[in-house]
């Protein structure tokens, strides 16, 4: 169409209850010109822990919440709003292991919470910037959509390197920035790939509505 998309990510409302999410299947071997279909599936495997970490922070800041009778903090942040399901509580177990796990009470609950929000966010829009550079939807980076990917970030591309090389590149790229919660980098690479015509297709949100359950 002609009207340009916003250089948000598509996520809010994707992430829907789940009691525990089960563990995706491992994708399947990649062939040796193959880079997309690995560093996606090494992308799914740190939103799976990610997922994990947060619904325990969240459940935990709700137990504490319920000792205060406050009610509890949304799980929202700008990019992404996230609803845990009313049995989250059940990934604890017993109350006493919240306070075990945050000695320091309602104030470390709420600050993991954050953090571990703050770190799915960025995972979860780091999915979705490897989805949108496949920009035909066919489940591979051709040469020309591979090296959109990596000039994003400022990385060369030479065609004389091999797949595992970049495949290592663009792993240690997402490594990189989701450790220092670089959502604004990511969103001017996500730019970047808009500026050339790539779109967040249907497609994609499919994609993202998988890993997000």
């Amino acid at each position: 169409s002609g009207t340009r998309p916003r250089l948000f990510p598509l996520i809010p409302l994707l992430l829907c209850a789940w009691l525990s999410a089960p563990t995706l299947a491992e994708a399947a071997p990649a062939d040796p010109g193959d880079v997309f279909g690995p560093f996606t599936a090494h992308i799914q495997k740190q939103i799976q822990s990610d997922k994990q970490v947060f619904s325990k922070a969240h459940a935990c800041t709700e137990w504490f919440y319920k000792q205060l009778h406050k009610k509890p903090p949304r799980a929202a942040v700008e990019h992404v709003a996230y609803r845990t399901p009313l049995q989250t509580s059940r990934l604890i177990g017993e109350p006493a292991d919240c306070a075990a796990r945050y000695p320091g009470g309602l104030d470390a609950a709420r600050e993991d919470f954050n953090r571990t929000q703050a770190s799915l966010t960025v995972s979860l829009t780091f999915y979705e910037f490897a989805l949108v550079g496949d920009r035909n939807d066919d489940g591979r980076y051709s040469a020309a959509e591979l090296q959109d990917v990596l000039e994003s970030f400022g990385l060369s591309f030479q065609t004389e390197r091999s797949p595992a090389v970049y495949l290592a590149t663009l792993d240690a790229e997402f490594d990189t920035i989701r450790k220092a919660g670089g959502l604004e980098t990511l969103m001017t690479s996500m730019g970047f790939l808009y500026e050339k015509g790539y779109r967040f297709t249907s497609g994609d949100r499919a994609a993202l509505n998988r890993v997000s359950q």
